[in-house]
């Protein structure tokens, strides 16, 4: 294959964009995908535009400038960017990068976690994001969060419905006796 070389001002567009990305994302997953074809890597790329999460292979230098150009992630620690690497960025989950590489890894095992890069410029360890990936999504934590809030208030009602019940059945009875 030939690659053209990206010009100066195409490399800074691209920087820009990529530090844009970083700085927006609640979670930026790093994953090795040597060996992926590109068909697969366009699958992927839908699969996880179907969680919010945008996936884009870009040079790890230009990747590496655009995290020294955000403020919040300067000092991230970026020594394990190295190879073929994917990046996916997701604005508004933590967990759904993770989750969106970890499913398509199932049919495709050539991907790899790397790590991934937190909103707060902390290098996470591929163990880390596998964990990460394992978690429920955000809908169904929240989901089950507001279940167990509001269990206290379904029992007492479920207690007083039940005894209101129990009180009217026995008026009832005093009033037919």
């Amino acid at each position: 294959m030939h690659f053209m070389a990206l010009t100066q001002s195409k490399k800074n567009e691209v920087v820009g964009e990529v530090a844009e990305l970083l700085s927006s994302s609640k979670m930026t997953v790093v994953t090795k995908y040597q060996g992926t074809t590109v068909k697969a890597l366009q699958a992927l790329r839908r699969e996880a535009r179907e969680n919010g999460t945008k996936v884009k292979v870009v040079k790890n230098r230009l990747v590496i400038k655009a995290v020294q150009q955000t403020e919040a992630l300067k000092d991230t620690d970026t020594s394990a960017l190295e190879g073929m690497l994917l990046y996916a960025f997701n604005d508004q989950d933590e967990v759904a990068p993770a989750q969106a590489i970890a499913n398509f890894a199932k049919k495709n095992p050539t991907l790899e976690f790397v790590g991934a890069i937190s909103a707060e410029g902390k290098f996470l360890s591929a163990d880390e994001v596998k964990t990460l990936a394992d978690l429920p999504s955000k809908e169904v934590m929240i989901g089950s969060v507001i279940n167990t809030l509001l269990a206290p208030v379904n029992d007492t009602v479920n207690a007083l419905s039940g005894n209101l019940h129990a009180l009217l059945d026995g008026v009832a009875d005093k009033a037919t006796a």
